[in-house]
């Protein structure tokens, strides 16, 4: 890949968790992005599955701000984004699905709508939507989750696509 390519995919990954636009990552980032979700799936901050949705968004902010806020300022610049998270997640790829598995598990819990454990690409792409990816890049992304084909997608499947398109390969 060459060298634009990689920094128009690091930007792209950048803005995903940037939910805001204002050119840095934050922890209100990671409450803006739980508060989108329970909105989109109709719970409750102070409900059990959006007090973990809050509780899982708090664990990745500090996971990523670790690895990330080299200058301990509580915001993720897009040069420590490229220079902490992307290196050293692509060394260390289950170190991102390690931080990233406790929101993930609650965006599973509250979009699960029959409480199976697992949820639907229709699901999946609502929870991407709420989160700020466009609908028509959503609908493919949940589609593709689905790996076995079974119209569910389990969070062992989201976890690892999730780090997949995390760790940019340069």
């Amino acid at each position: 890949m060459d060298s634009a390519e990689y920094e128009r995919r690091i930007a792209a990954r950048f803005a995903t968790f940037d939910q805001d636009g204002n050119g840095y990552i934050s922890r209100e980032d990671f409450s803006t992005a739980a508060a989108a979700l329970c909105a989109e799936f109709g719970a409750t901050a102070r409900s059990e599955k959006g007090q973990a949705l809050y509780i899982g968004a708090e664990a990745f902010w500090q996971g990523m701000a670790g690895i990330a806020d080299r200058d301990g300022d509580q915001r993720i610049t897009r040069d420590e984004f490229v220079g902490g998270a992307v290196k050293r997640l692509r060394d260390n790829p289950g170190r991102f699905a390690e931080i990233a598995r406790p929101f993930l598990h609650a965006v599973i819990a509250v979009a699960d709508g029959d409480a199976d454990g697992a949820v639907t690409p229709g699901e999946a792409g609502r929870a991407l939507k709420a989160l700020g990816v466009p609908e028509d890049i959503a609908g493919t992304v949940a589609g593709a989750l689905d790996a076995y084909g079974d119209g569910k997608v389990a969070e062992q499947e989201i976890v690892t696509a999730f780090a997949q398109y995390f760790t940019v390969p340069e």
